[in-house]
C-alpha cells in the first residue's frame, strides 16, 4: 500500500510530525512518526502510522462533505496544491502560536515596562519581543523547512527563498498596548508561494480570534462570521487608526472618503478589520501599512465575504525572501464590493 501525498507532506514540511499541535490535540492531529518508517517494506504493521492514515482517510472525507455540501470552495483547495489535512495542521500550529504569544502579551499588559523607540520612530516593548520569539521557537520545532519573517527578527531562514513563509506581527496596535487599550491583535499569516492561506488575528485579552483559512468561512472562536450588507457609501461606518497617520496625497484622498461616510470612526488598530469581518463596521481605509500589517488580514477579510486591497484596486502581494524589505502599502478593506468600488472611485489613486 503506498502513500504518496502523505509521505510528500511530512518530507516537505518536518522530520516529524509534531506530536501536539494546540488545542486540537490527538483528535486531529495524529502522534509523531519519523521519516525513516514510511522507507520501511512493512511500515503499516505500525499502529502509529496505521493510526495517521486512518485520520489522514477521515480528514479527506470530512473535507468531501464539505465540498458536497457547498461549504467551502473545491477549485480554491486544488488551486493552492494542499489539501484539508495540510491546511488543518497550519491552523493547529497557527493556533498554538497565537496562545504562546497571548500567554506572554497577557503577562505584560497594563504593567510597567520599558519602552524603546525603532528607527522609524515607532515604539516597541519587551512584550512585542518576548511573544515573537515564542512564536518562532514553535514554527522551528514543527516546521524547520518554513521560513519566518517578524516585525522584530526579519527574515529567520537558512535558505534565501522557501515555498512557506509565516509572517508575524507580535503586537499590532503597539501605541494602544502601552496605553492599556485591549484593541490590539497579534498578526499570524502563513504563504505558501507568496499567497496567504491562513490568516490569524487574535485579541489575547478579550480572548477573541479570527482565523482565515483558503476556501473556507473565516470564524470567530470556531464560528463562521461574515461581513454586513451596505452597499452605499454614504451609509458606511468606517475606521482608520488615526487620521494623523495620512500625509500629502494620502491625507487629501483620505479626506474626500471621510465626507461621505456616514460615521468615521477612529483607533482600532487591526481589530477595525476584524469587526468589519463580524459585520459591525463597513469600511476600513489605512494608509503606510507593512506586509506583516495586512498579510494576516487578507484570508479573514475574504473568508467573511469581503474585499481588501491597495488603493488602486489591487491585490495585496508582497514577496517574501531573505532580501525583502518591509514596504509600504495603503489599504482598504470594505464588506461590500460596491462600497468597494465607489471608495476606489472616490480616492482617485494616481
Amino acid at each position: 500500500m503506498q502513500t504518496p501525498s502523505l509521505q510528500m507532506f511530512y518530507h516537505s514540511h518536518s522530520n516529524f510530525l509534531p506530536l501536539n499541535l494546540g488545542r486540537s490535540s490527538y483528535l486531529t492531529s495524529p502522534p509523531a512518526i519519523p521519516r525513516f518508517l514510511f522507507s520501511e517494506p512493512n511500515f503499516l504493521s505500525s499502529p502509529l502510522n496505521f493510526n495517521s492514515i486512518q485520520l489522514k482517510s477521515a480528514k479527506m472525507n470530512s473535507l468531501r462533505s464539505s465540498l458536497s455540501n457547498g461549504d467551502i470552495s473545491g477549485n480554491q483547495a486544488v488551486a493552492i496544491g494542499l489539501d484539508s489535512y495540510d491546511l488543518d495542521l497550519f491552523v493547529d500550529v497557527g493556533n498554538k502560536l497565537a496562545d504562546a504569544s497571548g500567554d506572554v502579551i497577557r503577562h505584560y499588559f497594563r504593567k510597567s515596562f520599558d519602552i524603546i523607540d525603532k528607527d522609524d520612530s515607532s515604539p516597541v516593548t519587551i512584550a512585542d519581543r518576548a511573544a515573537e520569539e515564542s512564536m518562532i521557537k514553535i514554527i522551528e520545532e514543527h516546521f524547520p523547512s518554513h521560513a519566518i519573517y517578524g516585525e522584530e527578527n526579519g527574515w529567520r531562514c537558512k535558505e534565501d527563498f522557501a515555498d512557506f513563509v509565516w509572517v508575524l506581527d507580535p503586537i499590532d496596535g503597539t501605541k494602544s498596548f502601552i496605553t492599556g487599550k485591549p484593541l490590539f491583535g497579534t498578526l499570524i499569516s502563513l504563504l505558501h508561494k507568496g499567497k496567504p492561506i491562513l490568516g490569524i488575528i487574535d485579541q489575547p485579552v478579550l480572548r477573541e480570534r479570527w482565523i482565515g483559512i483558503s476556501g473556507r468561512r473565516t470564524t470567530l472562536n470556531g464560528q463562521e462570521v461574515s461581513v454586513r450588507n451596505c452597499s452605499q457609501l454614504s451609509k458606511a461606518y468606517m475606521y482608520t487608526t488615526s487620521p494623523h497617520l495620512f500625509s500629502g496625497d494620502a491625507e487629501v484622498a483620505f479626506a474626500r472618503v471621510r465626507s461621505k461616510v456616514k460615521v468615521p470612526l477612529y483607533g482600532c488598530d487591526c481589530y477595525a478589520y476584524a469587526l468589519l469581518a463580524s459585520g459591525f463596521v463597513d469600511l476600513v481605509i489605512e494608509s503606510g501599512l507593512k506586509p506583516y500589517d495586512f498579510l494576516a488580514l487578507i484570508p479573514v477579510i475574504e473568508g467573511a465575504g469581503g474585499v481588501i486591497t491597495d488603493w488602486k484596486g489591487h491585490q495585496l502581494h508582497w514577496e517574501a525572501s531573505s532580501k525583502s524589505h518591509a514596504t509600504s502599502f495603503n489599504v482598504v478593506a470594505a464588506g461590500d464590493k460596491v462600497v468597494h468600488q465607489e471608495v476606489m472611485d472616490t480616492l482617485l489613486w494616481p
